[in-house]
């Protein structure tokens, strides 16, 4: 949390712009401890999506939703180097500052037909949100751009550790909101409670996973090496398969992007990537293992960076382009952290072991028992 003196100083840039009412009720919330919960809570909670289990959901983000919000909103205030001051950044504070009014302004949820409205101001509230993380990628590019090469922003410690934060929090408002606008569904599909499957196999989403990042490669490329899956085809766990597409899909995708580019000359073939699926008691891991030549150790914690891309950035050319879509080979360099704070949500991880001069490992751990509360940042 900001220290009392910044916060002030926060507090009177949001009164310039904001009623001082308003001010006031962000930083009280602000103050208030967040509530996390588990995917096994949301699971037990959301297999029977009675009316009274609906209403309790929707009392439960009414209150929730504002403060984790306000601490946002507060951070969002006190960033260093004048990062707060960046107008992507200004942008996607106000998008915080007009959700948070929004929720404030929705009287108390007693009914069912009070419920329904409630849901569908959350939904509108998670579109409002879905170009946060290109918008915020601007802010950094522009702070980036001013520091010039002087400073690496892997010398900033107090940006990545903000927005290891923020992003953190992001993914648990969108998971919260999603899962609750996904209870309404009158026909689930078979084995899903609101966003999660039941019955996800990490062998059918890794091969989806490869298709596609096979796919992005080829249109990069015009050619992508082979892919193999090892693991049990019929084993599967309780998770959300969006989250496990996404850290598949980055970690293949980078292991097809360093392959083709160390074999791009070469008289023979591509050696294929291995991706293994392992079921423990405590962890299903996943592991990508590649021959594209792997990271030198001194640049392995930049790998972790935000806007650490070994590829050149589609900001430079059209802000458009930073939509989720699996087409950019090499991204803004927001793949693996992202994918790590994905892994951390649930009670997982993501490790990188690299050999320079053969390849890298990756191992994505993923928390079975679904047991562990939500970081809150």
């Amino acid at each position: 949390m900001p220290g009392k003196a910044a916060q002030a100083m926060a507090a009177r840039r949001l009164a310039e712009t904001l009623s001082r009412n308003l001010v006031e009720d962000i930083y009280r919330c602000s103050f208030k401890k967040q509530t996390g919960v588990s995917l096994k809570y949301m699971m037990d909670f959301g297999a029977y999506p009675t009316s009274r289990n609906l209403l309790v959901s929707a009392q439960f983000l009414h209150k929730e939703l504002p403060v984790r919000l306000a601490h946002r909103v507060t951070e969002l205030e006190n960033l260093p180097h004048g990062l707060s001051s960046k107008a992507p950044v200004l942008t996607v504070r106000d998008w915080y500052v007009d959700s948070f009014k929004d929720l404030r302004n929705f009287k108390e949820i007693q009914s069912m037909q009070d419920e329904y409205r409630f849901t569908e101001l959350i939904t509108r509230i998670k579109h409002r949100h879905n170009n946060v993380m290109p918008t915020m990628a601007m802010g950094i590019q522009e702070l980036k751009e001013d520091l010039g090469k002087k400073v690496g922003l892997n010398e900033l410690p107090e940006i990545h550790q903000f927005l290891d934060r923020f992003y953190m929090s992001r993914i648990g408002i969108r998971m919260l909101i999603g899962q609750h606008v996904a209870l309404h569904q009158d026909n689930p599909p078979p084995g899903y409670i609101g966003l999660i499957c039941t019955k996800v196999s990490p062998v059918e989403v890794a091969q989806n996973a490869i298709d596609d990042a096979r796919s992005a490669c080829m249109r990069t490329y015009g050619s992508a090496p082979e892919v193999h899956v090892y693991g049990d085809p019929t084993f599967s766990f309780a998770y959300v398969p969006t989250h496990l597409h996404q850290m598949l899909f980055e970690l293949v995708k980078n292991s097809l992007r360093a392959v083709q580019e160390r074999f791009m000359d070469a008289d023979h073939e591509c050696p294929p990537i291995r991706v293994v699926v392992a079921d423990g008691i405590e962890d299903i891991t996943i592991k990508i293992s590649d021959e594209g030549g792997g990271i030198p150790r001194s640049g392995l914690p930049k790998i972790w960076t935000y806007l650490y891309s070994t590829a050149k950035s589609p900001l430079a050319d059209d802000g458009r382009q930073l939509q989720d879509t699996p087409s950019i080979m090499a991204g803004y360099g927001y793949g693996l952290p992202i994918s790590r704070l994905y892994a951390r949500y649930f009670g997982g991880d993501l490790q990188v072991i690299s050999m320079e001069g053969y390849g890298t490992d990756a191992y994505l751990h993923l928390n079975r028992l679904g047991n562990v509360q939500e970081p809150l940042p």
